[in-house]
């Protein structure tokens, strides 16, 4: 129960001493909060990021095209400290106004890309590459990418944030969530049971967007909650889970732009050749 009634105010007013983990990095307003030129390197693209599931998509998706010997997918991946606020410094605002990773720089074109969706979709069309050309299977493969990017939120922003991060836990809004989290973890499973991978029998950007997510949270590698959503229950989901995590780029892109927790890190990326360190 809560400890306390809530009453708004007539006006909502930001306090920026509201508690809980990355709370002085939210604000009401957008823009840079400081100037800061974005570092530049050899590579084709250039990626911003950090190692959250968003970031972890497009690292995924950057080095399976490389692994399918799609050289111009080449990468310089420099880290984003979002606890520092990189995210506010102007050459990050010019290449992402929403100040969130990922963003990618196209450096063959001058193209900008933001939001982890359309970075996916952007270098799937590319590179002709893990989005089926046929309507109806490329409309499968869209579903359940925007699926992914309208659903998350629920997860990350709704249940991770009151399961693991905010200051005091409530058992309203962890319930709401963690609801809604396992109905969500229900639509794969069905979905899993009938298909090897989620959009059908082709691996795709609709699995690179969902594994860091959805995955993350069935192999208990989010918010430390998969007893608690008893995750080994979709037994579809589990599998697909680990099947991905098998897959060589997808070991490779979960490391890129990581300087937290356990097992390899990899802050930067700026050629294959940094992974020979790792016993990947």
């Amino acid at each position: 129960m809560m400890s306390q009634q809530y009453t708004p105010p007539k006006v909502w007013q930001w306090n920026a001493e509201n508690g809980g983990q990355f709370a002085s990095i939210n604000r009401p307003v957008s823009g840079a909060t400081h100037d800061k030129v974005l570092p530049k390197g050899k590579q084709p693209l250039q990626l911003y990021s950090l190692a959250t599931p968003n970031g972890v998509k497009v690292n995924i998706m950057l080095e399976e095209l490389l692994a399918a010997g799609h050289s111009g997918a080449e990468y310089d991946a420099w880290l984003i400290s979002i606890k520092d606020g990189d995210q506010f410094g102007s050459g990050f605002v010019g290449v992402n106004p929403n100040s969130k990773i990922p963003a990618l720089l196209d450096t063959t074109n001058g193209v900008r890309v933001f939001e982890s969706g359309s970075i996916l979709l952007y270098l799937a069309e590319k590179f002709g590459a893990f989005l089926p050309k046929d309507i109806a299977k490329r409309t499968e493969v869209l579903n359940w990418l925007f699926w992914q990017m309208g659903s998350a939120p629920f997860v990350g922003g709704g249940f991770g944030h009151f399961y693991a991060y905010a200051p005091e836990k409530y058992e309203y809004p962890i319930n709401r969530y963690a609801m809604e989290t396992k109905r969500q973890l229900d639509v794969l499973d069905k979905q899993l049971a009938k298909h090897e991978f989620v959009a059908g029998d082709e691996y795709s950007i609709a699995d690179m967007a969902i594994w860091p997510w959805y995955g993350g949270i069935a192999l208990n590698r989010a918010y430390n909650a998969a007893e608690f959503l008893d995750t080994q229950s979709y037994k579809h989901l589990m599998r697909w889970a680990k099947q991905i995590d098998q897959r060589p780029a997808v070991k490779r892109g979960y490391i890129v732009n990581r300087n937290f927790g356990d097992g390899p890190l990899l802050p930067e990326r700026h050629s294959s050749d940094d992974f020979a360190q790792f016993n990947l």
